[in-house]
């Protein structure tokens, strides 16, 4: 059986496995629902946390076919595992922990068909701040896909083992993991083949979607929303912001196009000046845990930072500007996939393949609560925070009355220092102690409370009577077990399921083919075409100022005409990727799904002279023909090819009827004629 690691993200999972070389392999599963505006080096190893629907396709999405191509989509399911709202999938209502099930199984598919290897069953990993409920529904989420959990592993000690592994570096590291939903920092040893956690402290809520929230907030301060906006545009505005932020740490600025169809430009430095205080924020855990564990940033053997926000440079300059030291480099540790290669180098090592032993901490305290005599309820522990796993704690604990027959146990995870209400404490569940016979005072009642917490992450409760040694309580906190699956998951997972289509659409062609079995005719030409597909959108349009849109109908209209007319050429159609904002809100989700499935193309982001660019390079890279009635003014100098005879056809629409024609451009001025 393959040592497994899963990292399940906020935004995105990475799987990865131990095949006994020297390395784990992180695998390559839902690449093929990319688009050029998303695709970037390393992206394909990213399969997106999202369950989606689209009206165009059948069944529920998930991965980058989710993210790109829904109309609706669940996303962040790890952040609501804390709380387990109910989310709409398909026009069904589900629990969190039930769409967190079904990336499971999709990822499990998808290793199975993309790169023929089984994930039966693997490490998990979880933030370092997670709750025992949290951990729990990550736990029932994997399991109701099938998945065996060998353990649920801290997301930063993951990241510190495969750093340690693949270095062999040993000592004090700092790991600062800043992802979509949460931030964490962790301080950890390693030692011979040890990996102890030393502190941990976290902040919930606090990520790429608050960072996203800020600049959205940026782009809608310059140019208000002139009208309502539809779902799917929401949605895709929603994508394009996660886009650009994703850029602004490549470049120095990035064009944002609202579904108003107005641009606005972000630069870097002011994005950077926007997240300061989240800035500020994220950087208060590294400074506790150094408080916690007594240790200065020069006792530091390696600062490792993990995540997507964590990339931002702003965020990277202000960690090595608070440790006074630079963090290690991209290059020699990728952050992305880290996460996702300790989990499986830790499989790896529970499975007896490496020599490694790994020792885990317990993130929060666990106890119960108590009610003293002025009526106050205190959280009393009995496991502190940072342990080594396992524990066993015992404590002794009073009725606060005469003639008790029974009490209410509860068992809570969290913040001792913190008010019992506090959002960082949460009651795991209650237990019954039931005494055998009625106290005739408290002293009778009085009991041993026992704590013993696995390194798996189990936790179970027992309760033996001081006067007579029985044991009135002895059970296992469910929130933490690995029984059986609950059949209400299982059932919700299979109806989630069963909205899947039972198989992936087949990739179509990026551009029509000749049509089988037609010979060529005498004299007819082959060149292909290249069509500048923004351009016959607009033709006969009123221009934008009199409230004008473009056609999307009238453009595959043409090209309807380009086949029919020139049945042996290859056809490529390019559009601007404005375009989808500027055709009517019912003409969206068909330039969406022409791009999603090739049969049209988008100018890749960043991509200088948009379309028009992508336009001429394709027709110079074929030798092709361009459709289109711009003159390309800008291009000509570079291109003086546009102007040579035969190299651009015109188009005209009348009454619905197509006619192409050649044309030659209209030189620029400095253009040359050849």
């Amino acid at each position: 059986m393959t040592a497994t690691g899963i990292d399940f993200g906020t935004t995105n999972s990475v799987a990865a496995q131990w095949t006994g070389g020297e390395f784990a392999e992180v695998l390559e599963i839902g690449g093929h629902g990319l688009d050029a505006t998303w695709r970037r080096p390393g992206f394909e190893r990213l399969y997106p946390s999202v369950v989606g629907t689209s009206s165009l396709r059948a069944g529920t999405l998930f991965g980058w076919e989710a993210k790109l191509r829904s109309e609706r989509a669940v996303e962040a399911c790890k952040r609501m595992l804390r709380e387990e709202p109910l989310v709409t999938i398909g026009g069904e209502r589900f629990a969190a922990t039930t769409a967190a099930a079904a990336v499971f199984r999709s990822m499990v598919v998808a290793a199975q068909d993309e790169a023929a290897t089984d994930i039966d069953e693997a490490v998990i990993t979880v933030p370092a701040n997670a709750t025992g409920a949290a951990r729990f529904r990550t736990r029932e989420a994997a399991r109701a896909a099938d998945i065996r959990v060998r353990a649920l592993l801290n997301e930063p000690t993951a990241a510190a083992i495969a750093y340690a592994h693949y270095l062999e570096e040993e000592g004090e590291f700092l790991v600062f993991d800043w992802g979509g939903g949460t931030m964490d920092a962790t301080l950890l040893l390693h030692d011979d083949g040890f990996f102890d956690e030393k502190a941990s402290r976290g902040v919930n809520r606090l990520g790429g979607l608050e960072i996203d929230e800020r600049l959205r907030r940026m782009v809608l301060e310059r140019s208000p929303a002139r009208r309502a906006w539809t779902e799917s545009e929401k949605r895709q505005f929603r994508l394009d912001i996660e886009r650009s932020k994703i850029l602004l740490s490549q470049q120095e600025s990035v064009s944002v196009l609202t579904p108003d169809g107005a641009s606005v430009e972000i630069g870097q430095d002011e994005f950077s000046y926007e997240i300061q205080d989240l800035i500020t924020r994220a950087l208060e855990p590294v400074e506790e845990c150094l408080a916690q564990a007594q240790l200065d940033p020069e006792d530091l053997t390696a600062v490792l930072m993990i995540g997507g926000s964590s990339q931002i440079p702003a965020v990277r300059a202000a960690v090595a500007e608070a440790l006074d030291r630079d963090p290690v480099s991209v290059e020699a540790f990728d952050p992305m996939t880290a996460v996702a290669e300790g989990a499986a180098i830790c499989a790896a090592a529970m499975a007896g393949e490496l020599s490694s032993i790994i020792r885990v901490v317990n993130t929060h305290a666990l106890g119960t609560v108590t009610t003293g005599g002025d009526g106050n309820r205190r959280f009393s522990t009995l496991i502190p925070r940072n342990l080594r796993l396992p524990q066993q704690r015992v404590k002794s604990y009073e009725p606060n009355k005469d003639h008790v027959t029974k009490l209410t146990v509860e068992v809570w995870e969290g913040a001792p220092d913190r008010p019992v209400e506090h959002p960082d404490n949460v009651k795991l569940t209650e237990l019954q102690l039931t005494y055998p016979e009625p106290c005739r005072d408290r002293s009778e009642g009085v009991f041993d409370l026992e704590f013993t917490y696995s390194k798996e992450g189990l936790l179970s409760v027992k309760a033996t009577l001081q006067r007579t040694g029985e044991v009135v309580l002895n059970g296992e906190v469910k929130v933490f077990g690995d029984g059986a699956v609950e059949p209400e998951v299982t059932k919700e997972l299979e109806r989630l399921l069963a909205l899947s289509p039972a198989s992936r659409p087949v990739p179509k062609p990026t551009h029509p083919q000749t049509p089988a079995g037609r010979p060529r005719q005498p004299g007819e030409s082959t060149e292909p075409l290249v069509v500048d597909g923004s351009n016959l959108a607009w033709n006969g349009r009123p221009p934008r100022t009199q409230g004008g849109r473009p056609s999307f109908a009238a453009l595959q209209a043409a090209v309807t005409a380009l086949r029919f007319k020139h049945p042996q050429r290859d056809i490529h159609v390019v559009v601007d990727a404005s375009l989808r904002h500027q055709v009517s809100a019912e003409e969206r989700p068909l330039v969406e799904q022409a791009v999603a499935e090739h049969h049209v193309v988008q100018p890749p982001a960043g991509t200088e002279g948009r379309g028009d660019a992508l336009v001429i390079s394709i027709a110079e890279e074929v030798g092709g023909i361009i459709v289109s009635n711009d003159n390309f003014a800008p291009f000509q100098k570079d291109s003086p090819w546009l102007l040579s005879k035969g190299r651009v056809m015109g188009a005209t629409q009348s009454h619905g009827v197509w006619v192409f024609t050649a044309r030659t451009p209209n030189p620029a001025a400095g253009a040359v004629r050849h």
